[in-house]
């Protein structure tokens, strides 16, 4: 058993024998639970960590752990209600609302109740990611001369090298002075829009689009506008018609492996997009999110946009999270020309710099032997992976159009038969027992047609995705 499933089992299982404690009660010891559970000491220590953190165990160093006392009926109660005065009145002259919707972000970040098949996942399964490879490296890293340290604000500047090689390629035009160091990639993209939008101003976006994308540009204020994508990517006659009709001057872009579609942009394209944002006088954000997770039965891939591009329209984004785990937050943020200051001045008022414990451990993983060995690993695997959903789907769900099949990412995206109600398909989905994710929450405006996504990699193997779309034939049944 997974320790992520262990963990959530055991706190299931006590969670349903706290009555048997009296408020303020002594829970049985670490030792006698994983004596009794036949888990490790950190199962126990997490589960009961989970339990916490739900308001129902209190733990106590050197004590135990003791069941919460119920909360005084009779406390007085605050009044918040001020607050929505508070939060509301500072943008009543804002051209776009700057609340924040996270229900989008959520879906992918939330890990489903057990015994539910997570086909709405993020995130590598901890099967698929380089723990023991990981777990060397921050050893490792722990151990160099001043990794406990204070870092250089922009990064560490071997690891600034590695992604400028990266990105730029043998031809080296990219160089480490134009990268920065940053938190994640959600991070890198909150950077890029902060410094290159104002608030209220337009943002052409690809449609469908990533939803953690579109509420970093509505929590900044901005105001998303569609651009549709087709299997080639974004289309140019459509972005020129964007940039003029709104007067834009940023394009946010995912020109390999598109999330959700799996686009990849085609090659007429790419010079033909760099021109038309150039003569906008508008920037590229290119999210280069998953190019670490290519099938191996992919083709040379194309470089990225900003390696093709010496005037300084791309605003370039990559990280290692997608390849290694959700808590290996480390990405680089790349641009030419004056703009790199104003991200660099964003970037250090906003976070200071990444933990230079976790920078050292990065470069001691990527320019480990097993680096190598792990991408080879995650390509073949998401093959498989995706493989076996392909044939799943179209044994046992052939009413759900697949228009594209990619050769990279983690997911596919599909078409539902017109007039299906998502979000009452997504719900018999749970009740069936596997996670979906609806796609509503990937269009700016509204969907042309219901879709879903299904994520292959955040499951156990090949027989949870096959279990997986038996249970979603069970809710298509229902619903459809």
């Amino acid at each position: 058993m997974q320790e992520s499933s262990s963990v959530g089992d055991l706190a299931g299982r006590l969670r349903r024998e706290l009555d048997r404690y009296s408020p303020g009660g002594k829970l049985p010891s670490s030792r006698a639970l994983v004596e009794r559970f036949r888990v490790s000491p950190v199962t126990v220590s997490r589960a009961l960590a989970q339990l916490a953190a739900e308001g129902l165990v209190v733990t106590r160093p050197g004590a135990g752990a003791f069941r919460a006392e119920p909360r005084a009926t009779g406390a007085p109660v605050g009044d918040t209600s001020w607050q929505e005065v508070a939060l509301s009145a500072d943008g009543a002259a804002d051209l776009v609302p700057r609340s924040v919707d996270a229900s989008g972000v959520l879906v992918s970040l939330a890990a489903p109740p057990p015994g539910v098949i997570e086909f709405n996942g993020g995130y590598l399964h901890p099967s698929l990611q380089p723990e023991r490879a990981m777990a060397a490296a921050l050893s490792r890293a722990g151990r160099r001369p001043g990794a406990w340290g204070r870092p250089p604000m922009e990064g560490l500047p071997e690891l600034r090298e590695w992604f400028a090689r990266s990105i730029g390629g043998p031809g080296g035009t990219v160089t480490a002075a134009e990268v920065l160091i940053t938190a994640g990639g959600q991070s890198a993209l909150t950077t890029a829009l902060r410094a290159l939008a104002p608030p209220g101003a337009p943002v052409l976006v690809e449609s469908p689009t990533y939803p953690g994308m579109l509420a970093i540009a509505r929590a900044a204020g901005l105001r998303p506008v569609p651009v549709p994508v087709d299997a080639d990517g974004v289309k140019p006659a459509l972005l020129a018609d964007a940039f003029r009709a709104s007067g834009a001057r940023v394009f946010v872009c995912q020109p390999l492996f598109q999330n959700p579609t799996g686009a990849v942009l085609a090659a007429a394209r790419r010079g033909e997009v760099l021109s038309i944002a150039r003569g906008a006088g508008a920037f590229v954000v290119e999210d280069d999110f998953v190019r670490r997770l290519v099938h191996e039965d992919a083709g040379p891939l194309p470089r990225p946009l900003a390696a093709e591009d010496p005037d300084g329209v791309v605003v370039h984004v990559c990280s290692l999270t997608k390849a290694t785990s959700p808590s290996f937050r480390v990405s680089a943020l790349a641009a030419h020309g004056p703009v790199l200051e104003r991200l660099r001045a964003i970037q250090v008022v906003d976070t200071f710099f990444v933990p230079r414990p976790l920078q050292e451990a990065a470069l001691e993983l990527v320019g480990s032997p097993a680096w190598p060995r792990h991408l080879r690993t995650i390509s073949a695997e998401l093959k498989a992976r995706r493989d076996t959903m392909t044939a799943a789907l179209s044994r046992d769900l052939p009413e759900l159009t697949l228009p594209h099949i990619p050769s990279g990412g983690y997911h596919l995206w599909l078409r539902l038969p017109d007039g299906t109600d998502e979000q009452t398909l997504t719900v018999a989905a749970l009740r069936a027992g596997v996670a979906i994710t609806p796609g509503r929450p990937y269009f700016s405006a509204e969907p042309p047609a219901p879709h879903t996504r299904l994520s292959f990699a955040a499951v156990a193997g090949p027989g949870e995705i096959s279990e997986g779309v038996r249970r979603l034939r069970t809710a298509c049944e229902e619903v459809l």
